[in-house]
């Protein structure tokens, strides 16, 4: 079978978590993926917790990849990416802009060595505006973006995420934008410079949000609006258990099953009152934690309403939605470390070139010089790279 994207050589920058989440996305579809890591290996790699000797971290984001190493701070490493530019598609970075270019490797410089590649700047800001230059994790972009302000119950202070929403979210536009580029190359030959941003990524992800300011003509409060638990239709209601059941119910049909399984036929026509909202959130809530999690799975089980337990991991895990779907893959004991690695699978199911995911992780450097052969280079200039310390 072949896949869609067999045939394309990107040359992957990136480390830690937003770059390797894009090029993994291509190389589960067939890309051939390039790690370029100096010569201790990108910093993704030493992150805890281990799994063996390396990073539990890196084993989620880097499968079906190679390795090279490769020092471009010394001119000998920038004459060697440049080769490999001349015989690749696509670049993705995650400096701060301006790296490359001091480096003497940016998109100026590639594009007149092949007028064909597409080079994926991908970064906290974007190559322009005055935070351009700043560094900042997903977190702080998160803050910036307005997610965290509202993100929370209403009497907390803003919570953080265990979803690195802005990180992954600018994994996916730079996959999208890199697939726009070569879809546009096709019809004009021309590769160009894709500029992803994970702040703008975040921000677009507010879209609804935004748009309730704009109705209501004030700025959301966290924790008290539709989607954000300020209403009675939309919460999470603790079980006798100390578990949790998740009601989003703001189709009429579906409050009004709701209201009648809990017998409070008097609530539905209070759907979205305002003033009711926390008293019937209080009765709910007493209501819900009459039974245990289990017992309102049982009784809601052939509703046609969306009220669903709140899962921990493993529960996700082991769920017949996901298995259906193979989006877990579980590797038990992986390498005798005592440990199991447990990986996402591919979100897209393609009916005719289904994602292919390979487990093999490659080791720092381990393809350098089946790479550099593929590039022109000879045996004997491999050689000399490895003992000046170039690779």
């Amino acid at each position: 079978m072949s896949l869609p994207l067999e045939g394309i050589k990107i040359l992957d920058l990136s480390r830690m978590l937003p770059g390797p989440f894009c090029t993994q996305i291509l190389a589960d579809y067939g890309a051939e993926v390039i790690k370029v890591e100096d010569r201790e290996g990108e910093t993704g790699r030493r992150l805890l917790p281990l799994i063996g000797d390396q990073s539990a971290r890196f084993y989620a984001l880097n499968r079906n990849k190679k390795s090279i190493t490769l020092d471009l701070k010394r001119p000998e490493g920038q004459e060697i990416f440049k080769r490999m530019v001349a015989v690749s598609d696509v670049v993705v970075d995650v400096f701060r802009p301006g790296v490359m270019e001091k480096l003497g490797l940016g998109y100026s410089v590639l594009k007149d060595i092949n007028e064909r590649i597409i080079y994926c700047a991908l970064n906290a800001f974007g190559s322009n505006g005055p935070l351009s230059r700043v560094p900042a994790h997903d977190l702080n972009i998160q803050g910036l973006a307005g997610v965290t302000a509202l993100t929370g119950t209403s009497d907390s202070i803003p919570g953080t995420s265990p979803v690195q929403g802005a990180a992954t979210g600018g994994s996916l536009y730079a996959v999208i934008a890199i697939l726009m580029a070569f879809f546009n190359r096709q019809k004009t030959g021309q590769g160009q410079f894709c500029d992803v941003s994970m702040m703008d990524s975040a921000i677009s992800f507010m879209a609804y949000t935004l748009a309730e300011w704009s109705g209501w003509g004030r700025l959301p409060q966290r924790g008290r609006e539709a989607l954000t638990g300020g209403y009675a239709y939309s919460n999470i209601y603790e079980t006798s258990d100390d578990r949790y059941m998740a009601l989003a119910a703001p189709e009429t049909k579906f409050w009004h099953e709701f209201c009648e399984r809990i017998a409070r036929p008097e609530y539905i026509a209070m759907q979205r009152n305002r003033e009711m909202q926390e008293q019937m959130i209080e009765d709910i809530q007493e209501i819900i934690k009459q039974k245990s999690q289990a017992e309102w799975i049982e009784i809601f089980a052939d509703a046609n309403i969306c009220f669903t337990p709140v899962l921990n991991l493993d529960e996700m895990c082991t769920h017949p939605q996901v298995a259906a779907r193979e989006m877990i893959i579980k590797l038990d004991n992986y390498e005798d470390s005592g440990k199991d690695m447990v990986l996402i699978g591919s979100p897209m199911k393609l009916s005719d070139t289904p994602a292919v995911v390979k487990l093999r992780f490659p080791e720092v450097g381990e393809h350098t010089r089946e790479v550099l052969l593929s590039a022109g280079y000879s045996e004997e200039e491999i050689g000399a790279f490895a003992a000046s310390g170039v690779i």
